[in-house]
């Protein structure tokens, strides 16, 4: 059966006020366009949670949708602080829970395997413990020694963003592979927002490469370019500037508003932003062929 929505309908259908959201994607298709549309659905008290949580929840922030973070590293990559998160984290408005990047995958991989917690080695961050109860430690009952635990995440909701899949949710990712697997797998439900739908023939040909399988997903939809300004790994690269200038702009409460009114508010859908970025952009995030070696996979 065909799962394909247009992301309006995804969004509507799948993400409610006061869910997890998990926003997959490690430097890499991160998907943009998702958090765009539920920041004109005007989603609130969101638990947003992600290893990086980037410009997405940044701008999810500055929209109001966000009542709490979970996460690991949280900066503008490259470039500074995730200023409008760490206000509203220093003022008190936002609850905020820390881990290690190791400790978010841990979370995810027990909660996509069904476990009560994950154990780890002891961190070089002891502090971390200090701050987030959440992280415990227990005996190894091996070697009796000390190791680090963490509770399980199972999200509402997890958005991913990909090359290409079919219509029932088979997914291909290549290029950078973060935490997408991990997310989609330990969330209650998945969409996945993709460059390109392509026949089941194409994805059966290279079927090593289907990192996320159509049983876990709920809604299909085709986005070209939504993971602007992050890159799609053969599509179109990291637009640098954008995360330049973002730094800028979050510095001010009225360019933010005025931003979110343009650059969201102020078209339909992911097509219309696309346009409005224009031909010069455009043409600087395109990126050259460079394709594969063939495999052969043979018959039997």
């Amino acid at each position: 059966m065909s799962k394909l929505h247009t992301l309006s309908e995804a969004i509507k259908k799948y993400v409610h006020d006061g869910d997890v959201i998990y926003a997959a994607g490690f430097t890499h298709m991160i998907p943009f366009a998702a958090a765009h549309e539920i920041i004109r659905q005007k989603k609130k008290n969101l638990t947003v949670a992600r290893a990086t949580p980037d410009l997405i929840y940044d701008m999810l922030t500055a929209a109001g949708c966000v009542k709490k973070v979970i996460f690991s590293y949280m900066g503008n990559p490259g470039v500074g602080s995730l200023r409008i998160m760490r206000d509203a984290i220093e003022k008190g408005e936002m609850e905020w829970e820390e881990y290690s990047h190791f400790g978010m995958i841990s979370r995810l991989q027990a909660g996509a395997t069904g476990l009560p917690f994950m154990p780890m080695n002891q961190t070089g961050a002891p502090s971390l413990e200090k701050a987030n109860p959440n992280i415990k430690r227990i005996t190894d009952p091996f070697t009796g020694v000390e190791v680090i635990v963490v509770p399980p995440l199972n999200p509402d909701v997890a958005i991913v963003h990909v090359q290409r899949c079919d219509k029932h949710g088979n997914s291909q990712i290549w290029g950078i592979v973060g935490e997408q697997k991990e997310a989609a797998f330990a969330s209650k439900h998945v969409i996945i927002t993709a460059e390109e739908i392509v026949e089941e023939d194409i994805i059966r040909s290279d079927p090593n490469r289907t990192v996320i399988p159509s049983i876990i997903v709920d809604a299909v939809c085709q986005v070209p370019f939504s993971a602007h300004p992050s890159y799609t790994q053969g599509y179109y690269d990291r637009d640098n500037p954008f995360y330049l200038a973002w730094d800028e702009i979050s510095q001010s409460t009225e360019k933010i508003q005025n931003w979110l009114d343009e650059w969201v508010y102020g078209v339909k859908d992911r097509d219309e932003y696309w346009e409005k970025l224009g031909e010069e952009t455009h043409n600087r995030l395109k990126v050259s062929p460079r394709l594969s070696s063939p495999i052969d996979y043979g018959d039997y």
